[in-house]
């Protein structure tokens, strides 16, 4: 009887092959930028731990509103809303970044620093595809204030037409 050989160098090479096709998306997607994203390091906030902090020397962000409601809508609908807001600190405000609480909202924010005295708007956009019911969804603004997270919130009230 002949025993057949088991060529290890050759199941072995597919492991790495196989091992490699694995690896290579997370490598490709993980050095991507977000080139809509200010860079961090244009976040500066003046404070030491023997100097402290003089919140007279940063920006301040004010919003005309922090909750807006759309009222009711119609399963489907998408409906944008602009939140006002004016920097009323001393130095520019920077929005670093914006996200909501799920995929279905998605906000927009200004790329260019807002000098201060200036006003300016986040725009706020919900796609009420497969919701219903009262819904209220968050925004998170990141920005160079202190506190450096502020919070904007939309509601809808999402009808469901019957169908026959």
């Amino acid at each position: 009887m002949q025993k057949l050989k088991s060529n290890t160098s050759s199941s072995n090479c597919w492991g790495k092959v196989r091992m490699g096709f694995f690896i290579l998306p997370f490598l490709f997607f993980s050095c991507g930028q977000n080139k809509d994203q200010l860079p961090t390091d244009m976040v500066n906030i003046p404070a030491t731990a023997d100097k402290g902090l003089d919140k007279d020397d940063l920006p301040d962000m004010k919003f005309a509103e922090e909750i807006f409601d759309f009222g009711t809508i119609t399963q489907g609908e998408k409906v944008t809303h602009d939140f006002k807001f004016k920097n009323t600190g001393e130095k520019n405000l920077i929005i670093a970044n914006a996200y909501a609480d799920c995929g279905c909202t998605v906000a927009e924010v200004p790329k260019k620093p807002i000098l201060s005295g200036e006003a300016n708007s986040i725009r706020v956009t919900f796609d009420s595809n497969k919701k219903s019911g009262m819904v209220t969804k968050e925004v998170t603004v990141v920005t160079n204030c202190i506190p450096n997270k502020r919070v904007i919130r939309i509601k809808a009230n999402i009808f469901v037409p019957q169908t026959k």
